[in-house]
């Protein structure tokens, strides 16, 4: 009897019981006479450690499905703010793995990462920090419902953001010029409160990392983000790259898109927009993409096969856009139930297939590596984009499933949109490092800033006056900005990843993606740059291999004729 997603049982934890379990067991574990023994005891953490993860992840799912439902809000708010009690639960085991007697055999048999994600996870936090964590959770989540909040009259609807994409890509300039209009109309109206929680949220997370010790929230955001085998001064060689490299293609790419929809300016609402003739639309509604999600994985692979029909099986899917539903697309994982969640927002445009591809792409991975050991069921993040971001090219032999004859327009749209992501990708994680480096900036100041990398990176962009955007606030949309400073480059890392298993696949398709599989079964048990040799690509900060990619797929580009598309 398969047990479907609704059905999975919430209860909210009783952590003061929890803690009392987990000391007894922390103090069995130091009492142990071998490493062996040891490891039993680690097993019975786990368990625990996996309930709480299913609990909250339960929680957040039904409370991000539906921003209105009083009862999951209030679950998500629970954890929001004991979520440093968690913390500190946690904290007691990875203190008791480090501090071992039996440590090296304990590397022995579960990894080194698990050790290296243990001391991360020591350094960002203490007891010290708790209130301070609590409130910057709080203001994470006021961002997050306020933004889901929008509720804006268009074209005869009550509209939320999620519902705009169609407008954007319509071939009409002028409604994709008022859909923007009335995007701006709610963002400015809310400028002032959204520029307010960013500065509480700057302000705080200064806050946490100096009361750590760190010199800035940047050197704490590395630690967070368990960037164990690269660090800023990589980070900053590689955004050179990509303005080096990338800004030039993606500026060419633009002028050819403003050429083949006879415009003589391209401005910011015309760059959704791809030909004449109408973008590439997925053919057929909701259920029709998800039935051709099913033959295009059962005939990929029998993993592929394997897992689609596992997910389908449980309504392991939430993909259409709702009334009080959370804006964009995760996927996260439920450990009691061992299952993949995908979570996004279905508008009737070609993101609804990337969307599906690249979250099965995360969700394929934590499929294939369930690992015993909780902390490697996703890798570190930059990692875990390596798996969505090239599921999205292995699946271009079946786009014509979804596009039929709008195929060939989708696959120059989608690599256009990965290369021209770029730039914007690298703008934004330096908007953070200038940020975080400079926390007591004003607001109008942080805007400003923006303003400048954007004549930096995506020198193309024109607003045609329209306020906030002229005034530097592109970036209030951008979620990951509020929720989870600094991942933000870990896809642009990926992409160039990605890019590589893209050019593999169409020399020797079996190959590649046998080296694909072998990468998702790893999960997180490396850090991203052992993860990527392992694979068998080159790693983004190795010098060269970013032009090498990107020539690669200009060279691509320019072979399509996209003013017959």
């Amino acid at each position: 009897m398969v047990t479907k997603f609704h059905e999975y049982k919430y209860e909210r934890p009783d952590l003061q019981q929890i803690s009392k379990e987990v000391s007894e067991l922390i103090e069995k574990f130091n009492a142990a006479d071998s490493a062996k023994a040891q490891s039993r005891v680690v097993d019975e953490l786990n368990k625990i450690f996996n309930h709480l993860d299913t609990m909250e992840t339960l929680a957040n799912i039904r409370a991000s499905i539906d921003t209105k439902d009083e009862f999951y809000d209030t679950e998500r708010n629970f954890f929001d703010e004991y979520g440093p009690v968690i913390t500190e639960i946690n904290n007691k085991y990875y203190d008791a793995i480090l501090n071992s007697d039996f440590r090296f055999e304990l590397e022995d048999l579960y990894g080194r990462q698990l050790f290296a994600l243990a001391e991360n996870e020591l350094k960002s936090y203490d007891s010290s920090i708790k209130e301070l964590v609590q409130e910057e959770n709080r203001l994470s989540t006021r961002y997050s419902k306020l933004l889901a909040s929008a509720e804006i009259e268009f074209d005869g609807k009550v509209l939320n953001l999620s519902e705009f994409g169609p407008y954007m890509q319509d071939p009409d300039r002028s409604t994709r010029k008022e859909a923007t209009l009335a995007i701006q109309g709610f963002m400015g109206d809310n400028l002032d409160e959204i520029d307010d929680i960013y500065d509480r949220l700057v302000k705080t997370r200064d806050k946490i990392a100096k009361t750590l010790g760190y010199e800035d929230f940047v050197e704490l955001g590395y630690v967070r983000m368990n960037r164990i085998d690269y660090d800023r001064d990589m980070v900053e060689k590689f955004r050179n790259q990509v303005a080096e490299y990338v800004v030039p293609l993606v500026t060419k790419l633009k002028e050819r898109q403003r050429r083949r929809i006879g415009l003589t300016e391209l401005k910011s609402y015309d760059e959704s927009f791809d030909f004449l003739t109408g973008n590439a639309t997925p053919k057929g509604d909701t259920e029709d993409i998800m039935d051709n999600g099913a033959k295009m994985y059962k005939e990929l692979s029998s993993e592929t096969d394997e897992f689609y029909t596992f997910m389908t099986e449980r309504e392991l899917f939430d993909v259409e856009a709702k009334k009080g539903k959370e804006g964009g697309g995760y996927c996260t994982f439920i450990p009691e139930y061992n299952s993949p969640f995908i979570f996004s927002n279905f508008n009737g445009t070609l993101d609804d297939v990337t969307v599906l591809t690249h979250e099965a792409g995360h969700a394929f991975q934590t499929y294939m590596s369930r690992f015993d050991v909780p902390e490697y069921q996703f890798p570190t993040l930059e990692s875990a984009e390596i798996h969505s971001m090239s599921m999205e090219y292995f699946t271009y032999p079946w786009m014509d499933l979804f596009f039929e004859e709008d195929t060939d327009k989708f696959k120059f749209s989608h690599m256009a949109d990965n290369i021209s992501f770029l730039p914007y990708g690298v703008a934004i994680d330096e908007f953070q490092h200038i940020v975080y480096e400079n926390p007591e900036m004003t607001p109008a100041e942080r805007r400003n800033e923006w303003k400048k990398l954007e004549e930096k990176y995506l020198p193309h962009r024109d607003y045609d006056g329209i306020e906030p955007l002229v005034d530097g606030s592109f970036w209030h949309r951008q979620i990951h900005v509020f929720g989870d400073p600094f991942y933000y480059i870990d896809y642009t890392l990926a992409q160039v990843c990605a890019l590589q298993f893209w050019k593999r696949a169409n020399e020797d398709f079996e190959a590649a993606w046998k080296d694909y599989v072998a990468l998702c079964k790893l999960g997180g048990s490396l850090p991203f740059n052992a993860l990527v040799s392992m694979a068998g690509l080159r790693s983004p900060f190795e010098e060269g291999s970013l032009k090498e990619v990107i020539e690669e797929a200009g060279r691509y580009l320019d072979a399509i004729d996209d003013t017959k598309l």
